[in-house]
């Protein structure tokens, strides 16, 4: 009887099960999190060597940038001397974060505080030497009465209490610059394209020209002009550019 007899079924109660069933989630659950903590750590030291070397190239360009400045400055100027005309466009063409803080101020003095940034300039040796140390972050020339009244007319914005205003009403004009009889938009190309006696009143009364990335006229080159690049002195081919970028 005893051999023919049904084995009873092992019984296990349900909250041992539960209890069992919960301890493998739990178990699953650790060797996952300790999974991601090993590469979370791993991909850490990644970021971090990654971000190390990132800045120390940001630092060397920094540095290179500054030595390099202070070569352009240290050349000879017999070529600044003597300037084919007294009116210069200049237009920032490069520079993001790999330019030294010196370099920066300078590019901030003239104006030009962002890329494709554009502003008129006095010819002066003291105006060109500047242009000289940051000659691979801009290019400039002289441009021509079509292109200054085009861009005044078309790109031209008052600067009045450090906000930029439109130029649809000659009266703003009338108000900041009547006292040097300059009342309305074709005063104000006459006196920037004859570099006239209230040019310094005129261009700082405007705000730096925002102009469009160029479809052609930039390779992405920081060499001169001349030699094949961007920067630099263009003569009257900055019209050329300016076209485009208008």
């Amino acid at each position: 009887m005893e051999d023919n007899a049904q084995k009873a079924l092992h019984y296990i109660e349900e909250t041992v099960l539960k209890k069992r069933k919960s301890s493998e989630e739990w178990a699953i659950r650790r060797r996952q999190q300790l999974q991601e903590r090993k590469w979370k750590i791993k991909e850490d030291k990644k970021l971090t060597f990654k971000r190390a070397e990132q800045y120390i190239k940001g630092y060397r360009s920094k540095e290179l940038d500054l030595i390099k400045m202070k070569h352009r400055t240290k050349r000879q100027r017999t070529a600044l001397i003597s300037p084919m005309s007294k009116l210069l466009f200049i237009i920032r063409i490069q520079g993001k974060n790999d330019i030294h803080p010196q370099t920066r101020k300078v590019l901030n003095s003239l104006g030009l505080r962002r890329i494709f940034s554009g502003v008129f300039l006095k010819a002066t040796e003291g105006t060109l030497a500047m242009l000289q140390r940051v000659e691979p972050y801009i290019t400039y020339g002289y441009p021509n009465l079509k292109n200054v009244k085009e861009l005044i007319y078309k790109k031209g914005q008052a600067k009045i209490d450090k906000q930029k205003i439109p130029l649809t009403d000659n009266n703003i004009i009338e108000q900041s610059l009547g006292k040097y009889g300059i009342l309305c938009l074709e005063d104000i190309v006459h006196e920037i394209a004859n570099v006239g006696p209230h040019f310094k009143e005129v261009t700082g009364f405007l705000w730096l020209f925002n102009l469009n990335k160029p479809e052609t006229g930039l390779q992405g080159k920081k060499n001169p002009y001349k030699d094949g690049g961007d920067s630099g002195n263009r003569e009257d081919h900055i019209n050329e550019l300016i076209d485009n970028m208008n």
